[in-house]
């Protein structure tokens, strides 16, 4: 085959061949195919879009471009993901509570993109942890325990993490139909026998709009269901930060409050119910979502949802003690600001972008490839939408490595709160249900 005739084909808007398709993603996978030519078949993907049965061919040969991973577990194969937003640490809780109920649940996550901060980043904020292990021990760690998080290794789906470097330098991230493929091809490589999808909607998300949202949810539940993966999604709210922080040390203080009953925050909370109890029915671990809602609650309240995050823990290299000692395991700042109202009111909007990019700023994201991050940064305390505010109650909390730093952000993150008189209204947590 040749690639200028596939290119050809898709510039000119002519159905590509499973074969064409499959051809193409092991071109990409082994080097068969030029950047120049992965860029113009990402760009004609983009203009000209894909329909459903190109799209699960291209899902599925990416897929295949490497090992599919394959599992002889008591439980079902189980796993989340989410399209990205501020403060969104669900899956830390999500994890092990779900394998607390019966489920494995092998989750290979990604780093920050852009504004939005990444599993990865958020669990090497903890001392130790390492994300960077074989698939060998994975498939261990979650057949003993049944859960691990880490990042893919080199061979899971080759083809999407060549053609994600060429989206990125190619002006074509945006395509629903690549970003489809790019998502699902690494989780399918996975072997899961369901997945749940988390489609945010909002100012912290990449999908700023409802329709844009409901158009991935769709593409993504649609293709997963055409490459035999048993798939749900639900468009959840990000109009504002899902938990009062953002920053990878602050998110997982969040996350442990909750998991440890100590400081529970109720929108991490539902939105961890509403997700497990997803995937636990699609998984056959209960009868259907809500029943699944309540098996993720109590195991959320029994404390056995933490003691199996403690595990995971000290199975990827962290303290052995840390659900015990996270308060003191945990990096902090060394300069701790207040950014106070200019005047009193209510909190009737906030950019949840502009405070991710803050963080970016801080040092608690990457602005390019390679970027180190300073797991300790970022915000806290973040004001939330409805909630009255004045010179004498501040927006957030500004964690920073110098003063110059937090100079730098504090007024980046008072422009990104709306005050007004009136009361917003505040949106559900759960816009939408796929199946």
């Amino acid at each position: 085959m040749d690639a200028r005739v596939i290119i050809a084909k898709l510039r000119d808007e002519e159905r590509l061949s499973d074969e064409e398709i499959t051809w193409f993603a092991n071109g990409l996978a082994n080097g068969g195919v030029t950047d120049a030519q992965a860029g113009a078949f990402a760009m004609a993907v983009l203009l000209n879009g894909l329909v459903k049965e190109e799209r699960v061919a291209l899902t599925r040969a990416m897929r295949d471009s490497g090992q599919v991973l394959q599992w002889d577990l008591p439980g079902p194969v189980l796993d989340k993901h989410s399209t990205g937003g501020i403060g969104d640490c669900v899956s830390l809780l999500l994890a092990p509570a779900v394998a607390v109920c019966g489920g494995d649940v092998p989750m290979i996550s990604g780093r920050g993109l852009g504004h939005t901060g990444g599993t990865l980043d958020k669990l090497e904020a903890i001392p130790g942890y390492r994300c960077d292990v074989s698939v060998e021990r994975l498939q261990a760690i979650t057949a003993s325990i049944g859960c691990a998080i880490v990042g893919a290794s080199a061979d899971i789906a080759p083809a999407d993490k060549r053609l994600y470097a060429i989206r990125d330098v190619s002006g074509t991230v945006e395509s629903v139909d690549l970003i489809t493929a790019s998502i699902l091809s690494k989780k399918l490589a996975a072997g899961l026998e369901a997945l749940v999808l988390d489609v945010k909607v909002g100012s912290g998300a990449f999908m700023k709009t409802m329709e844009d949202a409901e158009d991935l949810a769709e593409s993504l539940v649609e293709t997963a269901h055409g490459a035999g993966c048993m798939t749900s999604a639900l468009i959840t709210d990000m109009s504002q930060p899902l938990v009062a922080a953002a920053g990878n040390a602050l998110e997982v203080i969040e996350v442990m409050e909750t998991l440890t009953g100590s400081g529970v925050t109720p929108a991490l909370w539902d939105i961890t119910c509403a997700l497990g109890g997803e995937l636990l029915a699609l998984g056959g671990l209960a009868a259907d979502a809500g029943d699944g809602a309540g098996r993720i609650a109590r195991a959320l309240e029994s404390g056995a949802a933490a003691e199996k995050f403690g595990e995971m823990v000290a199975e990827l290299g962290g303290p052995l003690d840390f659900v015990e000692r996270w308060p003191d395991r945990l990096p902090s700042a060394p300069v701790v600001r207040e950014v106070p109202a200019l005047a009193s009111g209510v909190v009737r909007a906030i950019d949840g972008h502009a405070l991710g990019l803050a963080v970016v700023e801080l040092g608690g994201g990457r602005k390019r490839e390679g970027d180190r991050i300073n797991p300790s940064v970022g915000l806290s305390e973040l004001a939330p939408l409805g909630e009255t505010v004045s010179p004498d109650v501040p927006l957030a909390l500004i964690h920073a490595a110098t003063e110059e730093a937090a100079d730098a952000v504090e007024q980046a993150v008072r422009a990104a709160f709306t005050i007004g008189d009136a009361h917003p209204t505040i949106p559900p947590l759960v816009h939408r249900r796929l199946r």
